[in-house]
């Protein structure tokens, strides 16, 4: 991994394929907690906010600081407090003066500012300190040079009604009598899930983003499904196809390469009998025709599949593992990715 810190000046596009079984991969608060379902199209969704969740909870496991987090206690907190802790745990108006500028400090500490921008409209708060922060930082919100957009499933998926009730017994009492309650347990068979996401250049020198924190995108989005999927109800979610074009043409990228993705039908269970990743083969011959019409354009596709999803290129099968050397068969330049040897790269170094 580059060790540059330099702001990123190449734009890049990621495609970042999840799938979900017997899992409630996104719930809806408002919805019973239920999976979003697309009413038309039966086409599961995942937001955004939800991927970039997982992201962040995995910079906090690897050591980085993050500005928006929960705290241990799940009470809020102020913006101007986390911008407090994003600093440094700062406790008084005379170690905020002394930081020699607050602003650069802050974005250089909160990884996850430099990715995804941050809201910094602070409440009135009574606090003198907090007070000080507020008039730091009055210069506005930052925006995220990294945006990724929800994702819709490529399959349309089925609820799994044989879990939706499910009844735990328990000691109710001295004389181990044993009671019941229902648990409303909404959950999907099966999804895949395709992430389209930007790395924007032009707003990237805004958060002060570096092109070491682009590289780390390549193992963090992998390693924050494979980590951070532990509750009882994300259990079941894997990451399958990852890639990150870069571009060395100022301003330009394809867009949409996502939507070159898309089940291989004569390869594939139908849609209702899909309950598990070998059930299924992703066609990729759109997305790797894509890449090849602009090959004169990138700088390289970053790439790392799952040897347990197949995908079909030009009629033939692959393991989704051996993507790279699909795109190099067509002339495209390709970095393949591993995860556990780069990673390491990635983690904050110490102060």
């Amino acid at each position: 991994m580059s060790e540059s810190t330099t702001t990123v000046e190449n734009r890049s596009e990621i495609v970042f394929l999840t799938d979900a079984q017997d899992c409630n991969p996104n719930g809806n608060p408002l919805g019973e907690n239920r999976p979003r379902i697309d009413p038309q199209t039966d086409q599961g969704i995942v937001t955004d906010v939800r991927l970039k969740r997982y992201l962040r909870d995995q910079l906090i496991d690897d050591g980085h600081t993050v500005f928006v987090r929960k705290t241990e206690d799940n009470t809020s907190t102020s913006r101007a407090q986390l911008a407090l802790n994003a600093l440094g745990d700062i406790e008084s108006e005379e170690e905020l003066d002394a930081i020699e500028n607050v602003r650069d400090q802050f974005l250089d500490r909160a990884v996850d500012v430099r990715y995804f921008g941050a809201t910094l409209s602070f409440n009135a708060d009574e606090e003198d300190l907090e007070e000080a922060v507020r008039e730091t930082f009055d210069e506005g919100n930052y925006t995220g040079p990294v945006q990724f957009s929800p994702a819709r499933s490529l399959n349309a998926v089925q609820m799994n009604e044989e879990s939706n009730t499910l009844t735990s017994v328990i000691a109710t009492g001295t004389d181990q009598d044993v009671g019941g309650f229902g648990l409303d347990d909404h959950r999907i068979k099966y999804g895949l899930f395709p992430f389209h996401g930007v790395v924007n250049e032009n707003g990237a020198a805004d958060t002060h983003l570096s092109a070491a924190d682009v590289e780390r995108l390549d193992t963090l989005c992998w390693r924050a499904l494979k980590n951070q999927t532990i509750s009882r109800s994300k259990v079941g979610q894997e990451p399958r196809l990852y890639l990150r074009a870069e571009f060395s043409t100022d301003g330009y990228h394809v867009g949409d390469l996502h939507n070159g993705l898309r089940i291989d039908e004569s390869a594939s269970e139908p849609d209702r009998q899909l309950r598990d990743v070998t059930d299924v083969t992703v066609e990729v011959t759109p997305l790797v025709d894509r890449l090849e019409s602009v090959k004169d354009r990138l700088e390289a596709v970053h790439v790392l599949g799952d040897e347990f999803l197949d995908i079909s290129c030009d009629g033939e099968s692959h393991s989704a593992a051996d993507i790279g050397g699909v795109l190099e068969e067509r002339g495209i330049p390709v970095h393949e990715i591993d995860v556990y040897d780069e990673f390491e790269a990635t983690l904050p170094t110490e102060e």
